[in-house]
């Protein structure tokens, strides 16, 4: 690949939304910054040489205002001053490619090579593979321990899972990335946990919601998802207790592979929008038992479909009215794995699991910070919304 087509690609990725990492940028820069004054010291830390010119004296925090956000770096320091590290400076100068160097290394296999020419052009500092491993190690550790963090009550629990193609053992295939989030007592929304395997089958999503338990959440009153395999099995099996809402909108989808003729679409998705407008659960009974008559002889397969199916996305039915809104579909998820899409295409193939869940890990916790300033949900009198 060219030079010119290495800032193609820089540009892709700025264009694309890859912009959205200022934890990776804090990371490598502060590497570099670090690279930096053991060459000006000519040590490393700890290390005794007769040609060190001085010793290290901690870190100074300096916060600068990027176009991705204020992002706080620890800015070497040296006892006798005299020192300060080129490569915080070049590195906001050239802020838009590297930020999208930063990008590759989200998806660690692309080229190391390629974030190594870079950084070096940015930052003044040469830095080693073996480097930039070391600062993508620093970052999976802070993902990670967001990934683990303790949760709390958690009232409404969101669940859904999308795919991306994945290179394993030499052939592409798809991995199945699952994701939670909820709606607290207090109405705030949070991003409660990410997985990614190669299967989304009951054992994932078994271990998935097990691990939101393990992780201390409880208070649920809802589970709000599609029929995804294998997540009923696990449902049941770790949220037995807790009522399931299966998603309208999915339901309406759904519905599509039992129509028998095109001239009626429109006609059933209205019927079936009428069930879940209804003003309450009796209403949209009486809707569900009506339609499913209307089309006995015309549409029999569709009948059926619709006796078994419909009545899974009228739980909601027993929540407040003002809930119900918010509660009665995985929406807020749909825009989430919109989001999720816009970031990957540029990639394509990802090169491992980890380097999806190292993007999708970074992504989401963005999202939940941003939440957590946003608006509120109602969940509770004591809340002025």
């Amino acid at each position: 690949m060219t030079h010119q087509d290495d800032y193609k690609l820089t540009n892709e990725m700025i264009a694309n939304g890859m912009e959205a990492a200022p934890e990776l940028m804090r990371v490598l820069l502060n590497q570099a910054m670090q690279i930096e004054r053991a060459k000006y010291l000519q040590a490393e830390q700890y290390e005794r040489t007769e040609e060190r010119k001085g010793h290290a004296n901690g870190y100074k925090p300096k916060t600068l205002r990027t176009r991705i956000g204020e992002i706080t770096f620890a800015v070497p320091q040296v006892r006798d001053g005299g020192f300060y590290p080129s490569a915080l400076e070049k590195g906001m100068r050239s802020e838009r490619a590297l930020v999208a160097a930063l990008a590759e290394m989200y998806v660690q296999g692309v080229s190391t090579r390629k974030v190594k020419a870079i950084t070096e052009e940015l930052c003044g500092v040469e830095i080693s593979t073996m480097q930039v491993s070391r600062a993508t190690a620093q970052l999976d550790e802070v993902l990670q321990e967001w990934r683990e963090r303790p949760l709390g009550e958690v009232t409404y629990l969101y669940v859904d899972a999308r795919y991306e193609k994945v290179r394993e053992a030499g052939q592409v295939r798809d991995a199945a990335v699952l994701v939670a989030t909820g709606i607290t007592p207090a109405g705030e929304r949070q991003v409660l946990g990410v997985s990614v395997s190669l299967s989304e089958h009951e054992t994932h999503w078994k271990a998935f919601l097990k691990g939101l338990k393990d992780r201390v959440m409880h208070g649920e009153q809802l589970v709000i998802s599609d029929d995804h395999t294998g997540l009923g099995a696990a449902r049941r099996s770790v949220l037995g207790s807790v009522p399931w809402q299966r998603c309208p909108f999915h339901l309406q989808q759904n519905a599509g592979a039992y129509i028998p003729r095109q001239a009626i679409r429109y006609e059933v998705a209205a019927d079936i929008r009428s069930m879940f407008n209804a003003p309450a659960r009796s209403t949209a009974e009486t809707y569900l038992q009506a339609t499913i008559q209307k089309y006995a002889k015309s549409a029999p397969r569709l009948s059926a479909w619709l006796e078994e199916n419909l009545s899974e996305g009228f739980t909601v039915f027993d929540f407040p009215i003002e809930h119900r809104r918010s509660i009665r579909t995985t929406n807020s998820l749909e825009r989430i794995k919109r989001e999720i899409r816009r970031r990957t295409r540029v990639v394509g193939i990802f090169p491992n699991e980890a380097s999806w869940l190292r993007l999708i890990s970074a992504l989401l916790m963005e999202i939940s910070e941003e939440w957590l300033t946003g608006i509120r949900y109602c969940i509770n009198k004591v809340l002025n919304c």
